[in-house]
């Protein structure tokens, strides 16, 4: 062939051609393949500037931007294939003869609705458009672009201005004609009635399913849906336990953040739901989550669905997307009582928010200082002005600071006065002899229930470790098996699951010094001890009076018996609600009124 050639060139040059036919043949195939990489290549952009007039020079001069979008994090994990599509608008853009070709990708996850977050990608675009830089905008479709009129029609007027085109996956559009104008104020139009159905759809299917109790995003930790996908209590019964221990614990406490130090002190772990993946967490809690298990109507076998609205609000000329305050279960648009089993009934589970909502601190109002702290004034959070309805607040003084004074302070603060002021050490101690008059009877009883608590000092923690013992042998046994069966030459998987079932046999002999501490730390009542507590019920009036009595258990006891108290400035009567404890109704009447006289 070479030779062949050679003779062409030869015979070109004195001006005689003659081609064999074999040559000829071979020539042929060569042009032909050239023809078709050619065409491959450039021949679809030739084809579609020479047939598609709204392609001018002017628009390829300038690059093309393609524009990516996914509405959530969760369709960009899952939904692939919608991406490789979008990717792809760049190689059709690319065949419509642009060289230059800007791939914009930065809002993949990112909704286009109504009050969705602001979206640097489309602003990013809108401001390239408005530079002149862009010759046109594709988009797979017009959905991806935008999901409101007011982006559409920004986007719209912008390249309306500067000339810059508008290509989807059917066609390319120029907003100079009329025509192109109509097509896309449709296509825009149906963008934003299709998020609408789709929405409304959506959430008329959740709605019907949570009225009948079936909609669940996840269960919360403690629960469990059996194989007719009822709910019930977790198959593992240390999950049951520590969901009861938190309940437990703050009955005692009276506090969320007392509760939650009990655990983190004692370094007990609770169960949580993972943030990825089905299996539990243990870890030691944080408050937030020993609040949310008491304030979660779930655990009281309550369904309640909607219990934070979603609202749209103007802020700082933007509308966004805000949850509402939490409300009440009963106030929900789905409320189910008695739906499944619960960890606490009805009424346990009000008293609880009820003692939430009250130990919050709000230092600027007229309800605040109601939580249970340290300080001498006993009827803290119990007292009420009867002239202006706020809650008395306490203010202590004196050469120690443990004076207690209480006060209301009326419209102090906008000019006026204080209603009311009184010395609190003469009424709490009066009250206190009356209210002892009253709880006295219950002395023996209470001897008896010290002695169990003394006797189970650790019971709680010691339980919680026990349970943490036996899952840990068991995930221990669990790793041997792995590395036991696992094949010694494969070192790489043998020292892995060497590593791991060391690491159970680590946490296993924490524990154990953990249980040996508790062991050390034990100390059984004597008989004498024993003797001493029961008469200590006996004369529980002069335990009360005792230097080592906390002030946090005499307030305890005084809400307990009583809800409110009411007071009055004007000396004629002191009125209070005692609906605990019905016989201490008239000795507090005479008391208060007396203390009052005395003011």
């Amino acid at each position: 062939m070479q030779l062949q050639l050679l003779d062409l060139i030869i015979r070109k040059e004195s001006n005689v051609v003659s081609i064999d036919a074999a040559t000829r043949a071979d020539l042929v195939d060569l042009m032909a393949r050239v023809v078709v990489a050619v065409f491959n290549e450039e021949g679809e952009a030739m084809t579609e500037v020479a047939y598609n007039p709204k392609i001018k020079p002017e628009h390829l001069a300038r690059k093309a931007i393609v524009y990516l979008r996914q509405s959530s994090e969760k369709q960009v994990r899952q939904n692939t294939e919608s991406q490789r599509l979008q990717y792809a608008v760049a190689e059709r853009v690319r065949a419509l003869g642009w060289k230059q070709v800007e791939i914009i990708n930065s809002d993949l996850g990112s909704s286009a609705g109504i009050a969705s977050a602001q979206r640097e990608g489309f602003e990013r675009v809108l401001s390239l458009v408005a530079l002149g830089e862009v010759g046109i905008v594709g988009s797979r479709e017009v959905s991806r672009l935008s999901r409101t009129d007011k982006d559409w029609c920004r986007l719209l007027e912008v390249c309306q201005i500067f000339g810059t085109l508008i290509a989807d996956e059917q066609q390319v559009y120029d907003l100079t004609y009329l025509d192109d104008q109509l097509v896309l104020g449709i296509k825009g139009t149906l963008s934003v009635v299709e998020l609408k159905v789709i929405r409304q759809r959506l959430l008329a299917g959740q709605e019907s399913k949570a009225r009948r109790g079936e909609l669940f995003k996840r269960l919360p930790v403690g629960y469990a849906r059996d194989a007719a996908g009822k709910v019930v209590f977790h198959h593992d019964r240390r999950v049951c336990e520590a969901i009861q221990l938190v309940f437990s614990r703050f009955r005692e406490l009276w506090s969320v953040r007392q509760t939650f130090q009990w655990f983190r002190d004692r370094d007990v772990e609770l169960p949580a739901n993972p943030i990825q993946g089905t299996a539990l967490v243990w870890k030691v809690p944080s408050q937030s989550l020993i609040r949310d298990i008491l304030c979660n109507p779930f655990y009281a076998g309550a369904y309640v669905w909607a219990r934070r609205p979603v609202t749209t609000v103007l802020v700082d000329g933007r509308l966004e997307k805000r949850q509402t305050a939490m409300r009440p279960a009963e106030e929900c648009r789905v409320f189910i009582r008695d739906h499944h089993v619960g960890y606490i009934d009805w009424a346990t589970y009000e008293e609880n928010r009820r003692m939430v909502r009250r130990n919050s601190v709000n230092w600027e109002s007229d309800e605040s200082m109601a939580a249970i702290r340290a300080g001498q004034g006993l009827l803290v959070g119990l007292l009420r002005c009867g002239h202006c309805g706020r809650k008395l607040h306490v203010r202590y003084w004196g050469g120690r600071g443990t004076n207690a004074r209480y006060l209301c302070k009326g419209n102090y603060d906008d000019g006026g006065q204080y209603c009311i002021g009184f010395g609190g050490g003469s009424v709490d101690r009066r009250l206190g002899q009356e209210l002892l008059q009253v709880i006295a009877p219950f002395g023996v009883e209470a001897s008896l229930r010290a002695l169990e608590e003394l006797s189970a000092d650790d019971a709680a923690q010691r339980g919680a470790l026990s349970r943490k013992m036996e899952q840990l042998v068991y995930e221990a046994k669990k790793a041997f098996e792995q590395y036991d069966a696992v094949d010694a030459r494969n070192r790489l998987a043998a020292s892995e699951l060497e590593r791991r079932w060391n690491e159970k046999l680590e946490e296993i002999e924490a524990v154990k010094q953990q249980l040996s501490s508790l062991d050390a730390q034990r100390h059984s009542l004597s008989v004498e001890e024993e003797i001493r507590v029961r008469s200590m019920g006996d004369r529980f009036a002069e335990v009360w009076q005792s230097d080592h009595c906390p002030p946090t258990l005499k307030k305890m006891i005084f809400r307990t018996a009583i809800e409110e108290i009411i007071v009055r400035p004007d000396q004629e009567f002191v009125r209070q609600r005692i609906p605990r404890l019905r016989p201490i109704e008239r000795h507090l009447r005479d008391t208060l009124a007396d203390a009052a006289e005395k003011l």
